[in-house]
């Protein structure tokens, strides 16, 4: 066998060691390095957190979109109690109104007890407001907020005496500012949450650099090109980045199931309420589920990459 033919002889043209040739797993990253499992344990740990981040933004603007569509289909007309007049007939003019109005679907007066529990979280309960003239409500039911002749109504309206009409305009506007700000708030924790993670990868492949500086000289030495090295960075830590995204989201997963599952059973129902109308029923749904599962390999692919520029500055430093 001549010398052109052997396989060191081979692997020098190929510039990739003998000894690497036909395996994978890389030695200077090893498989069950105290590094390894440390940087996938706060990869799984940033990756819950964006998970929980991401899950949270998303609750929060769907419910936001339903906020704005049930305030939306809903207007209401306050009949003042007005010396001289009767209350019961400007109520029946005032529903009858409405419901003449095009793009209504409904209108119903509110009943004495009926607007007297309304102030109850205001004045409390026990209180006897049978002496008090207290305004009354008719709620009124759009069939569809587009159609319906709001301006209309309004004209009709000024025919009853102390009726005002009310679209929650400036509700729903309070609604939106809220939930926007919210969601650029996640949007932001979630985006320091990627900066830190990829500050840990950074750190983590820079300590494995510079604690096997010896073993990448050697490979320099035989023929190892900086392609080679940083190709078995990439594919360690893609493998890191992968073990701990997976680990990460399916505990996001398990926490909104929890979450909603105490929110359900374990929480009082004032308590269980309240959160509700800000996250809903802390139900992902398939959506949700499937940005969380999307976010893994994204995950994954920037720890990869990360990884792969960094040990490339690296070896570029020292050559």
């Amino acid at each position: 066998m001549s010398e052109a033919n052997t396989p060191t002889a081979a692997a020098s043209k190929a510039k990739i060691p003998a000894r690497l040739i036909g395996r994978r797993p890389a030695s200077i990253v090893p498989e069950r390095s105290v590094a390894g499992r440390t940087l996938m344990l706060l990869i799984a740990i940033m990756a819950f957190l964006s998970a929980v981040t991401l899950g949270g933004v998303a609750l929060v603007q769907k419910s936001a979109i339903a906020w704005s569509a049930d305030v939306g289909r809903e207007v209401t007309i306050q009949v003042r109690p007005v010396e001289g007049q009767v209350m019961d007939s400007n109520l029946r003019t005032a529903v009858a109104l409405a419901e003449a109005t095009p793009g209504v679907a409904s209108a119903r007066a509110l009943s004495i007890e009926e607007s007297e529990k309304l102030l109850e979280p205001w004045l409390g309960t026990g209180l006897d407001l049978s002496a008090i003239d207290i305004p009354r409500l008719v709620v009124v039911q759009l069939a569809d907020p587009a159609e319906a002749d709001i301006p209309k109504l309004e004209r009709d309206l000024r025919a009853v005496t102390g009726a005002t009409l009310d679209t929650h305009a400036a509700w729903r506007q309070q609604l939106n500012t809220m939930a926007g700000t919210i969601v650029v708030s996640g949007l932001l924790v979630l985006t320091l949450i990627v900066l830190a993670t990829v500050l840990a990868v950074i750190f983590a492949t820079r300590g494995t650099m510079a604690s096997n500086r010896e073993i990448v000289d050697v490979l320099h030495f035989i023929g190892a090109s900086n392609s080679f090295i940083a190709g078995e960075f990439q594919g360690r830590f893609l493998d890191i980045g992968l073990r701990g995204g997976i680990i990460g989201g399916l505990g996001a997963i398990l926490f909104f199931f929890g979450v909603g599952l105490a929110a359900g059973s374990v929480l009082p129902d004032q308590a269980s309420a309240q959160l509700g109308v800000l996250f809903g029923r802390f139900s992902l749904g398939l959506d949700g589920v499937i940005g969380i599962i999307a976010l893994v390999p994204v995950i994954a692919a920037l720890t990869a990459i990360t990884s792969r520029l960094t040990v490339r500055r690296f070896l570029a430093q020292i050559s």
